[in-house]
């Protein structure tokens, strides 16, 4: 069973920017809670118990987040304000390790990947996870990130979490080559490869990757001999191609959808999306819409 995974979270937030000039781009909030905190439920409702962050000195916000606050939590019992204890205790379950490792210097995702080295191994699989994109599961049994380990232990195969995009849209993602027929929601495929911004007429699909990928402990050998690609970065995906010659990588289709936080416009449908339905302040949030609906 995979119990690990890879959060980067190392980066500076340049298309955040200026709302991730003094605060982590990671933690923004959505509602109630910072973006970070909604990945790390991701990874734990699909069964990850070690979580690592690569992280930067400039990034402590992210670590203290899911420390243990001690005199915030002793005045809140004091005051009997347990439900708000109680919510704070959750963020990090007892069973659930979060493990800070640092990116010395930015020189891209694969990079990243790699200083996760020492905590993964070179022999266990391992979840990665971007937490820019919020992957939206809300009302399936079992998330899509579950689905996706369970398709790595059947085949042995690295898995990359695909999404369905409009084919006009297709130059702005990786998009991959199915072997054959495109799989189904919640199914997988073997790929031929992936195709970075693609122009529209030559996208060999329309399924996007969109920043889930499920990998074995292997990845950490290639990613070190991988040399620099573009923008004079280590690419997970030269790494990740190296694996799909030497023994096969799958695309695996979600069937939640996702919301590119680390864009304006996509945090802001977050928030539509998940304030509407908030327990506490979707109703309220509801009325709100509509308001201002009525104003337009």
């Amino acid at each position: 069973m995979i119990r690990k995974a890879v959060l980067p979270v190392a980066g500076f937030g340049t298309r955040c920017l200026p709302a991730s000039k003094a605060i982590p781009k990671e933690m923004i909030t959505i509602v109630d809670r910072p973006v970070i905190q909604y990945v790390v439920q991701e990874a734990i409702e699909a069964g990850i118990r070690d979580i690592v962050l690569v992280t930067h000195g400039s990034k402590s916000a992210i670590e203290n987040h899911f420390d243990k606050h001690f005199e915030l939590e002793a005045s809140l019992e004091a005051k009997g304000k347990d439900e708000l204890l109680e919510e704070l205790r959750s963020i990090v379950p007892d069973d659930v390790n979060i493990i800070s490792v640092r990116q010395a210097e930015p020189l891209g995702l694969g990079h990243a990947v790699l200083c996760a080295r020492p905590v993964i191994g070179d022999n266990e699989p391992f979840a990665v996870l971007l937490p820019d994109v919020l992957v939206d599961d809300t009302g399936l049994e079992r998330n899509d990130l579950a689905g996706m380990l369970e398709a790595f232990e059947q085949t042995g195969h690295s898995q990359l979490m695909v999404e369905e995009v409009p084919h006009e849209l297709v130059h702005k993602y990786g998009i991959v080559a199915p072997e054959g027929e495109p799989p189904a929601p919640g199914g997988y495929c073997p790929l031929a490869g992936v195709v970075e911004k693609p122009a529209v007429e030559e996208a060999p699909s329309n399924l996007a990757v969109i920043g889930r990928y499920v990998l074995p402990g292997r990845i950490f050998p290639l990613l070190a001999e991988t040399p620099p690609g573009a923008g004079n970065e280590i690419q997970l995906t030269d790494a990740i191609e190296t694996l799909r010659r030497e023994e096969g990588v799958d695309a695996w289709r979600m069937r939640g959808r996702t919301y590119d936080c680390g864009h304006q416009l996509g945090y802001l449908e977050a928030i539509l999306a998940y304030g509407r339905r908030h327990p506490r302040y979707g109703q309220g949030f509801r009325e709100l819409l509509s308001r201002y609906s009525d104003e337009d």
